[in-house]
């Protein structure tokens, strides 16, 4: 049985991993909001991660025929950053709208806050598990 290194563990990671990308990816946009030309970058994560929890296989032991069939197991999933070149918002030819990327970084800081938050409490059943909690 692996307690630390299973699949949610592993996606949970995963998912962190992708948080901080977006987090840089926000933090270089704000830094060239007045770069000519720059082009704002653009994280995609969750559309991944939704395609990887709908296609998830758990292998399980089946102790009876009529219990569902499980198999398989998470495919690697990536983070991809991307630019939007779609839009102008500056005379210099620089597409970073301030507004939105502030609203970014507080729905990625609350997003990255829920992944540790999960994770904790993971690890904390385990050491309630192993008698370290009460």
């Amino acid at each position: 049985m692996e307690l630390l290194n299973n699949s949610t563990t592993r996606l949970l990671q995963t998912a962190l991993n992708s948080s901080m990308v977006r987090q840089q990816a926000i933090s270089h946009n704000i830094a060239n909001i007045d770069t000519p030309n720059y082009k704002a970058k653009n994280v995609v994560f969750e559309n991944e991660l939704q395609q990887a929890v709908a296609n998830q296989r758990v292998k399980a032991y089946r102790t009876d025929s009529r219990h569902l069939e499980f198999g398989g197991h998470l495919n690697n999933m990536g983070t991809r950053v991307t630019e939007r070149n779609n839009s102008q918002y500056n005379h210099n030819g620089n597409n970073v709208d301030i507004d939105l990327e502030m609203a970014e970084l507080a729905k990625n800081q609350i997003y990255y806050n829920a992944l540790i938050d999960r994770l904790n409490g993971r690890f904390n059943s385990i050491r309630t598990v192993l008698g370290q909690g009460r």
